[in-house]
């Protein structure tokens, strides 16, 4: 017999790529400019020019060794780089040991929770509104157990009486995001740190580390003079977790990496389980092609301003016509409230109009639903009239 959970994660995809393959047979019937689809966080912004340089220039150079293997770490002229940049922008000293390239995001997250899960009592928090595969890679790949904490609706900052009233000996990890997908809310110095104090407390009182792991592919997406705190330095046993899809626009290419500070506790054995992991689950060498390239272009970033003026086109222009949405900070999305209590239905109604939205209630947010607005500035325009319109459905 074959692996009944696999089959069953194959037979249904997260709810986001249900949408946006309606989208792909809806536009075979009434055309792809009359999609409105916001369903997916795929960077319609161009890559910075240098990557295309850096690419043309690495193509005409010895193909053998461009193409090669890396050592299963990832290259250290590209760990080196990593570690140089983050130094030079947060005042840090890491070292390419410190760093272990992976093929994207997910990659890095599915690694760092096989790394850290002991055995099937390790609990894993995250926190409400959170990124729908996160359940799945914690349960499915690590074995832990996935912990809610509900979304605190306001401001989308930390429930901390809930935290706190969840968290036991059996707590392992903490999975925080931010800039957030799906509500592009940042955490603020303050959540940090009391965060941070939280930990360290626990900790204490359980005789174990509890590690912070930190997923940061929109750490440099951020609007209107918003800071990130980078996490790290708030908090010893934090582990980070990058990806170069947004940054510079290239999700297809899955490159980022994890970083294991010296400060973590036992940070050489981590740094080891994560080696291990990354060969226990196929993940050594990463791109090498895009291992050079992300070594040559680290600290670069996209043209986000045209996120920017679609941010500030369709929030403003969902709150005129009656939604309520809590201000993103950075990534690229929006997470309004639906206009009924059942989200799911809300964007059912709304494929009548061609508008493609997410329920919130993958997201662990009922009554809430997802917008990714990393799409034309044009759609954005051509859309608000329609949102206009299902909002008089409902009667706003």
């Amino acid at each position: 017999m074959i692996n009944q959970e696999m089959m069953r994660l194959g037979n249904h995809r997260s709810v986001i790529r249900d949408i946006f393959e309606y989208g792909n047979q809806r536009a075979k019937i009434v055309g792809r400019e009359n999609i409105f689809d916001f369903s997916l966080g795929n960077p319609n912004v161009p890559a910075p020019p240098k990557v295309t340089e850096t690419l043309e220039r690495l193509a005409k150079t010895d193909p053998v060794a461009l193409h090669g293997y890396t050592s299963a770490q990832g290259s250290e002229v590209c760990r080196k780089a990593m570690a140089d940049d983050l130094n030079r922008r947060f005042g840090t000293s890491y070292r390419p040991e410190n760093f272990y390239m992976t093929c994207g995001a997910a990659a890095s997250l599915m690694i760092t929770l096989r790394a850290l899960v002991a055995s099937a009592c390790d609990e894993v928090i995250v926190f409400a509104p959170y990124f729908p595969e996160y359940k799945m890679w914690i349960e499915s790949c690590a074995g832990a157990k996935c912990v809610v904490i509900p979304a605190q609706i306001k401001d989308f900052q930390i429930d901390f009486a809930t935290l706190e009233a969840r968290m036991n000996e059996n707590t392992k990890a903490l999975l925080i995001n931010s800039p957030n997908n799906p509500c592009g809310v940042i955490y603020s110095e303050e959540t940090i740190l009391r965060l941070s104090e939280l930990l360290e407390k626990k900790s204490a009182q359980y005789g174990h580390p509890i590690y912070l792991i930190s997923d940061e592919p929109y750490r440099e997406i951020v609007f209107g003079g918003e800071k990130v705190r980078f996490i790290a330095p708030a908090y010893r046993n934090t582990v980070v977790c990058y990806s170069f899809s947004k940054s510079l626009s290239m999700p297809g290419e899955r490159i980022g990496y994890i970083l294991v500070p010296d400060c973590v506790d036992n940070a050489a054995d981590v740094y080891a389980a994560v080696c291990g992991a990354g060969r226990s689950l196929g993940y050594v060498c990463a791109p090498s092609m895009f291992q050079a390239v992300a070594a040559e272009c680290v600290g670069l970033t996209s043209d986000i301003s045209i996120y920017e003026t679609n941010r500030k086109l369709l929030l403003d222009g969902l709150r005129s016509f009656g939604y309520t949405c809590v201000a993103p900070g950075g990534a690229f999305y929006l997470f309004p409230r639906a206009l009924e209590a059942d989200a799911g239905a809300f964007c059912e109604r709304a494929k009548q109009y061609d508008l493609l939205l997410v329920p919130g209630d993958g997201f662990g947010t009922p009554g809430h639903f997802r917008l990714a607005y990393c799409v034309q500035t044009e759609t954005i325009t051509r859309a608000l009239p329609l949102f206009k319109k299902l909002a008089e459905d409902y009667g706003v």
